[in-house]
């Protein structure tokens, strides 16, 4: 069976068992001497059957690079058309983190409502790998159409919700003492017009005592260029850092989107930035060409030729096809405060301290 050494981004990353990872927009943790990936299971998505996903699926490592596929630890809801973890409900990027105090793990999902809208699902089990019961769902958080998110957890046990504002702005707000919802308290951050400016997928993570974000434009599957920005404090306020990505021309973060950044135990400045790329029957599709057609169809002073145009542009575009989509795992580097992602073709965990 395939064993790896090494990490190569963009190329197609199998299990133990010789199957594609199924863990999109996903994240990674450490428990008990493993690491553990978790994401969307996007292994039978097909827009022209309504599924959208198949649950949750996690895997366990002990070196980052051979991946065992331990399973749903989040199954869809395959009879009641009406949950929000149906198959057919369009949810992404799940989030999961420890309560220390309540002993739970918490799980985020979103939903892309019918409606619209983004509401947010929660979950809690006693073991990581499940199972999860649903404490709350529908939830719109501070009364807001919450979109991509990223869930952070304090040295002192307080925990933290950065998620789009839909189609506004970035929201740092506080989580209640379960983590099952917000206080109320929150700050706001970035805020942009319309997409494909809007911020998205923000990944947060701390190092030497700052708190960085970095974020995605909103351009669907579609990659688009990242931004980082930096604080002193959980709510800020940040400074813009810019693309992280400054030796990818094409603009698109190396065809890719970061879900999260995973700080690896035991290295003194390893971190890495764990993407998708969602579209990789897209990459000779100039950014350009859609970042115009998101403008257009979103700007409040577009005229009807204009938004005609955006529309053609939108339906030449590729189809998505993520059950196929690939992962671009690439380390950090700082000079300075400013975040730099370089392109490797391939790189290994034990080059760095």
């Amino acid at each position: 069976m395939q064993q790896y050494g090494s990490i190569k981004p963009g190329q197609v990353w199998l299990d133990t068992k010789g199957e594609r990872i199924q863990a999109h927009g996903g994240s990674v943790t450490f428990i008990d001497g493993y690491y553990y990936w978790y994401g969307e299971n996007k292994q039978f998505t097909d827009p022209e059957k309504h599924i959208w996903h198949w649950g949750v699926r996690a895997y366990r490592s002990a070196d980052l690079y051979n991946w065992d596929d331990i399973g749903l630890i989040i199954p869809p809801d395959t009879e009641n058309e009406n949950s929000s973890i149906h198959p057919s409900s369009m949810m992404d990027r799940p989030h999961i983190i420890y309560n220390k105090k309540t002993k739970k793990f918490v799980c985020w999902l979103k939903i892309m409502e019918k409606d619209g809208t983004q509401s947010e699902t929660v979950l809690t089990a006693d073991v990581f790998t499940g199972p999860y019961t649903i404490v709350r769902e529908r939830l719109y958080p501070l009364g807001m159409s919450a979109g991509d998110f990223d869930l952070a957890v304090a040295r002192d046990g307080k925990a933290y919700y950065y998620f789009e504002r839909v189609h506004s702005e970035t929201i740092c707000a506080d989580l209640t003492p379960d983590y099952t919802d917000v206080t109320g308290y929150y700050s706001t951050h970035f805020p942009r017009s319309h997409p494909p400016y809007v911020r998205e997928a923000t990944a947060h993570f701390v190092r030497g005592g700052k708190h960085y974000l970095i974020t995605s434009g909103t351009t669907g599957y579609m990659p688009n260029p990242s931004e980082a920005a930096v604080a002193d404090t959980w709510h800020g306020p940040y400074t813009v850092l810019g693309d992280p990505h400054p030796s990818d021309t094409s603009r698109t973060s190396f065809h890719s989107q970061i879900s999260s950044v995973f700080k690896v135990p035991g290295k003194k400045d390893l971190y890495i930035a764990c993407a998708d790329r969602w579209m990789p029957n897209a990459m000779d599709v100039p950014y350009e060409k859609y970042e115009r057609a998101y403008d257009l169809l979103f700007r409040d002073d577009s005229t009807a030729a204009e938004r005609a145009e955006a529309s053609e542009i939108m339906r030449s575009l590729p189809k998505e096809r993520t059950a196929l989509a690939d992962y671009v795992w690439l380390p950090l580097r700082f000079e300075g405060g400013r975040v730099v992602i370089d392109w490797r073709d391939e790189w290994r965990i034990e080059d760095f301290d």
